[in-house]
C-alpha cells in the first residue's frame, strides 16, 4: 500500500460558520453537527471567523481509492501510531483516508509507516 506525503502545515478549527472558508483551496475539510462547525485547512488558509483552532499538523494519505469493502485499513495505520505514542486525526473521504499527525510526530510517524511494509510517495 502507498502513503503520500502531503507538503503543507494544516490547522484543525471550529469556525462560526462556513461563510468564510476557501472551498477553492487544495484542502479543505468541513464537518458540521448540532455543536459545531468543524474544518481542517491548510494553516495559510485559516479564516477570520475561527472561534478555536489548533495548527502544526502534517498530513499523509493512503493513495488510490479504496473500495468501501476494505476492512481494516485506518485500523492498522491508527494501532501502529497508538503503540509509538503518536496521536492522529483521521479524516475519510470518499475515496481515501487521510491521517494527521502534529508535526513533531511526522517524520517518526512516515519512518514507521515504511518499517511496516508502506511505499512513502514524496
Amino acid at each position: 500500500m502507498e502513503i503520500k506525503k502531503i507538503d503543507y502545515d494544516f490547522s484543525v478549527c471550529k469556525v462560526k460558520d462556513f461563510l468564510m472558508v476557501d472551498f477553492e483551496s487544495e484542502y479543505c475539510f468541513t464537518g458540521k453537527t448540532d455543536e459545531e462547525c468543524s474544518l481542517v485547512c491548510i494553516t495559510k488558509n485559516v479564516p477570520d471567523n475561527v472561534i478555536e483552532r489548533d495548527d502544526g499538523w502534517k498530513a499523509f494519505r493512503i493513495q488510490g481509492v479504496l473500495d468501501f469493502s476494505l476492512i481494516g485499513i485506518l485500523s492498522k495505520i491508527s494501532c501502529l501510531m497508538a503503540e509509538n505514542d503518536i496521536g492522529i486525526f483521521a479524516i475519510s473521504t470518499f475515496n481515501t483516508d487521510y491521517i494527521l499527525t502534529k508535526s513533531e510526530n511526522f517524520s517518526k510517524a512516515i519512518e514507521l509507516l515504511s518499517k511496516a511494509g508502506y511505499r512513502i510517495i514524496e
